[in-house]
């Protein structure tokens, strides 16, 4: 879904669903306080999130992969896979589909390793199985099942916390005081404009910005369309890098593009004589027959100290 609006604000709408919230929240705090977590031979690092929505997670655990690499391991990730059918799988990007093993893990499987598993504990056993030397964990932060050696929380510069309310009367997965204890450091990403390093006590923080490369489309008119929680990021990177937009369209999270949909993006663009241009993530729902025909928005994370960050994921894991 798209983020809702009344997230960021307490309202009238907000305040209505907090029952809701409440409820949310207290099984969320009862299944990490009963489920023992399972610890594999091989640090894993835990790439999550307190609140819903776009937060930069994604593009957050590839830069973190590239790290890893440098410091001379093989990192592998797990994830969920999220709509995706398959399960106890390792994602071939040449053989699966999106509707297989969800869009991330078939980003991420351009990186490094991917093994997908509802069951974390599973798909990093799975993952040592196929060489894997580092586990990171693509979400998961609530997910008890699996020992996290590091854990990471990202966030959103813009939004932070939102409205500070649980799911769905905000934007929160978990209590936010509960959810920092059990964390080793957050990443803000882009300029914290809610104050958030603030309520962060003293967790450490790592600051990072999305950068983005459009395709050789500086002043030219496209149709921008995505399928992502926080849409409009996608639509100022684009407007950063001086893309002339003529219109946007959003679709859901993780929206499966039917046939006919992309059809009339391509109609549309002809129509206007513009580009059709999307996200990584969107774009590879797109069939290989279609791909040609959209442009996609290469973004990563430029980290404003890597050099500090990369010797604290070296010395908290002692790689």
């Amino acid at each position: 879904m798209k983020t809702p609006t009344h997230w960021q604000n307490k309202n009238l709408l907000s305040y209505a669903l907090l029952p809701l919230g409440f409820i949310y929240s207290q099984a969320t705090a009862l299944r990490l306080k009963i489920k023992k977590s399972k610890s594999v031979n091989i640090p894993v690092i835990c790439v999550g999130n307190l609140t819903a929505g776009g937060t930069g997670k994604t593009p957050t655990a590839i830069a973190i992969a590239d790290i890893i690499q440098k410091l001379g391991q093989k990192p592998f990730f797990v994830s969920r896979g999220y709509g995706g059918s398959l399960s106890g799988v390792i994602v071939d990007n040449q053989k699966h589909t999106p509707k297989q093993v969800g869009d991330e893990p078939l980003l991420l499987s351009q990186k490094a390793g991917v093994s997908v598993n509802a069951d974390r504990y599973a798909a990093a056993q799975k993952a040592i199985a196929n060489g894997g030397e580092v586990i990171i964990m693509d979400d998961g932060f609530q997910n008890p099942s699996l020992k996290k050696d590091l854990s990471f929380l990202v966030f959103d510069g813009g939004s932070g916390i939102g409205n500070a309310f649980p799911l769905p009367a905000g934007p929160l997965r978990e209590n936010f005081a509960e959810g920092i204890k059990r964390a080793d450091a957050a990443i803000i990403i882009g300029e914290d404009k809610t104050n958030l390093r603030n309520k962060l006590k003293n967790l450490p923080v790592f600051n990072a910005k999305i950068c983005s490369q459009s395709p050789q489309l500086k002043n030219k008119s496209v149709i921008a369309f995505a399928g992502i929680g926080r849409p409009q990021k996608f639509y100022d990177s684009l407007r950063q890098e001086k893309v002339k937009i003529l219109q946007t369209i959003d679709f859901p999270d993780h929206h499966f593009y039917s046939e006919d949909e992309l059809q009339n993006l391509l109609k549309i663009a002809k129509e206007k004589d513009a580009e059709l241009i999307t996200t990584s993530k969107d774009w590879v729902k797109i069939p290989p027959r279609l791909q040609p025909h959209f442009k996609v928005l290469e973004i990563y994370i430029e980290w404003e100290n890597s050099q500090a960050l990369t010797d604290f994921i070296q010395k908290k894991l002692k790689i």
